[in-house]
């Protein structure tokens, strides 16, 4: 069996991706409350009690706030480095598996590599996620894209990459000038034209799947988010899927 995978939800205000393989799950990040969470599995038609831990990629709310309650409920650790669970007050009382950015490690019938990435968070990583044959790559909350994150992420089938906002749009935004040079640093998120770019880079003939995430409802539109993916896939003739995650619905269970 391959490498089943769904986002739950994308954006600032909550994110969570299931990753399965041969019936056990993992959950990388929850940013939803208990309910939420639980409503968008059953949506998906995807079982909690498959869920072995969770993975934290840093502490920022909207990838940790629900944690600690899912863990409490279903009985499951938390997995993240110890430097983003100091940043987490929250899952004190949590049972708690430490990771560190370049040590591969096994949870769920799946390999997990971390790798550091540039964000404005305490010890923040990527994800490469093995099952067999089948690689997913995972990297969101991506100030740039560093030789590193290149490296790591070569190879994979699947893709879920940062897609946050449109510069222009962000520029003539609402938000207050301090937020929009955060968004645009090199610790903040990448633009519509640098997730294209560096997926440009990442494309090879057995990529199958790649899923925009996190893009800003603010400053962006899918639209737009789109257009950019599309058009660096369609100048390498690529056959590989593009989807968007959403932040109000799942996406549908993909599989590599």
């Amino acid at each position: 069996m391959g490498l089943r995978f769904c986002i739950l939800a994308s954006g600032s205000k909550g994110n969570a991706i299931y990753l399965e393989t041969r019936g056990q799950a993992v959950l990388v990040d929850n940013g939803l409350s208990g309910v939420e969470l639980l409503r968008r599995l059953e949506a998906a038609g995807l079982s909690p009690h498959a869920i072995q831990a969770i993975i934290l990629t840093h502490e920022h709310r909207d990838h940790s706030s629900g944690a600690g309650v899912a863990a409490r409920k279903l009985k499951i650790p938390v997995i993240t480095t110890s430097a983003t669970l100091a940043a987490c007050p929250g899952l004190g009382q949590v049972r708690h598996r430490a990771m560190e950015a370049g040590r591969s490690f096994e949870v769920g019938g799946l390999e997990i590599t971390p790798f550091s990435i540039p964000h404005d968070a305490a010890d923040p990583v990527g994800l490469v996620v093995r099952s067999g044959l089948a690689r997913l790559g995972l990297c969101t909350d991506l100030g740039w894209a560093t030789r590193l994150a290149e490296t790591r992420l070569a190879g994979c089938q699947a893709l879920i990459l940062e897609s946050n906002h449109d510069p222009e749009m962000l520029a003539q935004g609402p938000y207050q000038e301090w937020l929009k040079q955060r968004v645009r640093s090199r610790h903040g998120h990448l633009s519509n034209e640098e997730g294209a770019a560096l997926l440009s880079k990442l494309h090879h003939a057995d990529l199958r799947e790649v899923v925009l995430a996190h893009l800003s409802e603010t400053n962006n539109t899918p639209a737009l988010a789109r257009a950019q993916a599309r058009a660096a896939l369609d100048d390498l003739d690529s056959r590989a899927g593009l989807s968007l995650a959403e932040q109000s619905q799942a996406t549908p269970v993909m599989e590599i």
